[in-house]
């Protein structure tokens, strides 16, 4: 393997499990502050994510890409002026970051807060994002860090960092929430408060890990490295200017989640008051839709993008050597490994969302309801995902932030109307509608880009969205059967039902697409064997 892919490897597995932490811990979570006041951690989360991925999102690959440029130029000395005078501006940047949080606290708050009807004052919102400030000064430095060991081709620093930071914030949260709630019999608007600061503790760990790697590593970087005479350096306006070339696109991907969500954060609690839907209802719809279900959508995502991303450094390598049969090739792939992975487990999730719900949670219609129509979205979570790589991976990054902002439009004009039609399946429309037209804008210029001709993945859809419907046909009577026998009153029940019915849907699903070659064809030679040694088949 080469250091490329075993660097990209490195990285993917790190993100991947730590995605999948930050996806699990809020089952548990939720049972020890409760659904009426989780919602409070959904309000300082939302903002400090969008201060995060600009932190996380953009800077280690900008100053990865940038040293490993210059180390391969031969001058090792600009690596090491951005990390000197880097270190010192990332510090001031956490602090100011900091700062502005907590100015804009109380300001974000009374946006939020739209009636005295509502379960928490502008004060405890203030409070809350106030708290979950203190990480900002620890995560940029930190970037800086990771990315510059990453310009030597030293991946396990960020992924193992990324994985302790992840953790550690998650033990701190569980067990503090948990001590507060039900050791010192504190309230539960205490206990999120205390969960928070976590993400700072998080941080802590993992800078605490950068440093071991640091110490480690840091004999070697300094043996290659010579400084250059002051006529020979590159200037700091230069350096600057194309860490931010590098990094802006990036920010863009990272952010989009959050940006979508930050729009339903000023909108829709708003609309839905307007739409004469009381305060308290109105919160426990936007922590379902922004929180809670957004954990269980976002399952499938990882688990595909997870597969696919794999692919995207292929695409990337064969456009630069002007390969397009092979670029067009590894897109097909990418595209098919995507969506056979994402549209089944999808819909499964939408068919399956009252026992998942029930079980991850508690027995809710109303979260039923949103994990229901919110499931199918996460199709297209993951082909804005991989569509935004390839393009970076095309060198067209200013597409990815272009298609963003417009589709970032569409959702913003949209969704106090829609709610106000439909409630909060009106949130659901904008944000599908918006994603759409951002990938639709992605495919378009990627498809003229690499002069790409979609026949094989069209007619492969049509197959993958064949084999869904009997899928979902299966697990539907499933169900029913189960239900029609004994209702799932119980979390225990619930999990049964979840895993006979997903069961049957992997098995009809799995059976047909191996029996027509496609399984084998998308995921490898490995399948097979696996099937044999399963006695699947002979």
């Amino acid at each position: 393997m080469s250091s490329l892919m075993k660097g990209t490897a490195i990285l993917t597995i790190g993100l991947f499990l730590s995605k999948l932490l930050g996806l699990i811990y809020i089952f548990p979570f939720y049972a020890i502050v409760g659904e009426e006041n989780i919602v409070l951690y959904n309000y300082a989360y939302i903002p400090y994510n969008i201060m995060l991925s600009i932190a996380i999102a953009g800077l280690p690959i900008a100053v990865s890409k940038f040293v490993s440029k210059y180390n391969a130029l031969g001058d090792f000395d600009a690596g090491r002026r951005l990390v000197k005078t880097g270190a010192l501006l990332m510090t001031l940047t956490g602090i100011i970051a900091f700062i502005l949080m907590n100015l804009l606290a109380t300001p974000l708050a009374n946006i939020v807060i739209d009636s005295e009807d509502q379960t928490f004052s502008v004060e405890q919102v203030a409070n809350v994002i106030k708290w979950v400030s203190y990480a900002l000064i620890v995560v940029p430095f930190m970037s800086l860090v990771r990315g510059y060991l990453q310009g030597y081709g030293h991946y396990l620093p960020t992924s193992v960092s990324q994985l302790v930071e992840q953790i550690v914030r998650i033990v701190f949260l569980l067990g503090g929430a948990f001590i507060v709630v039900n050791v010192m019999d504190g309230d539960e608007i205490t206990a999120i408060n205390f969960s928070v600061f976590a993400a700072f503790i998080g941080a802590l760990g993992g800078l605490v890990t950068l440093f071991y790697f640091w110490k480690k590593l840091r004999p070697d970087i300094k043996a290659v490295q010579v400084v250059a005479p002051k006529e020979r350096r590159l200037p700091y306006s230069d350096m600057y200017k194309e860490i931010f070339k590098y990094s802006i696109p990036v920010v863009f991907v990272g952010l989009g989640s959050s940006l979508f969500q930050l729009v339903d954060l000023l909108t829709f609690i708003r609309a839905m008051n307007a739409s004469g839907i009381s305060g308290d209802i109105s919160e426990a719809y936007f922590t379902m839709l922004n929180l809670l279900t957004q954990k269980i959508v976002m399952i499938p995502v990882v688990l595909a993008t997870g597969f696919s991303m794999a692919i995207i450094p292929t695409v990337t390598k064969f456009y630069t050597e002007g390969n397009l049969r092979q670029v067009h090739n590894a897109m097909d792939k990418t595209y098919q490994v995507l969506l056979f992975i994402t549209v089944p487990a999808a819909i499964g999730i939408s068919i399956l969302a009252e026992d998942l719900y029930h079980f991850f949670y508690s027995f809710s219609e109303m979260g039923t309801q949103v994990l229901s129509h919110y499931a199918p979205v996460a199709i297209l979570f993951a082909l804005f995902t991989v569509t935004a790589a390839i393009l970076q991976g095309v060198n067209y990054q200013k597409w990815v932030i272009f298609s963003l902002l417009v589709g970032l439009f569409v959702k913003t004009v949209l969704n106090t109307p829609l709610i106000h039609l439909m409630s909060v399946d009106g949130a659901i429309l904008a944000t599908a509608l918006g994603y759409s037209v951002t990938i639709i804008i992605n495919i378009f210029v990627i498809n003229k880009v690499t002069n790409y001709n979609a026949k094989v993945v069209v007619r492969r859809i049509l197959l993958i969205i064949i084999l869904t419907i009997l899928m979902a046909l299966a697990v539907s009577l499933t169900h029913a059967a189960l239900s029609a026998i004994a209702p799932a009153t119980s979390k225990l029940l619930a999990l049964l039902y979840a895993v006979v019915c997903a069961t049957v849907g992997v098995f009809v699903y799995g059976t047909i697409s191996y029996k027509l070659g496609l399984a084998q064809l998308l995921l490898g030679d490995k399948l097979t064997k696996l099937a044999r040694k399963l006695r699947l088949v002979k």
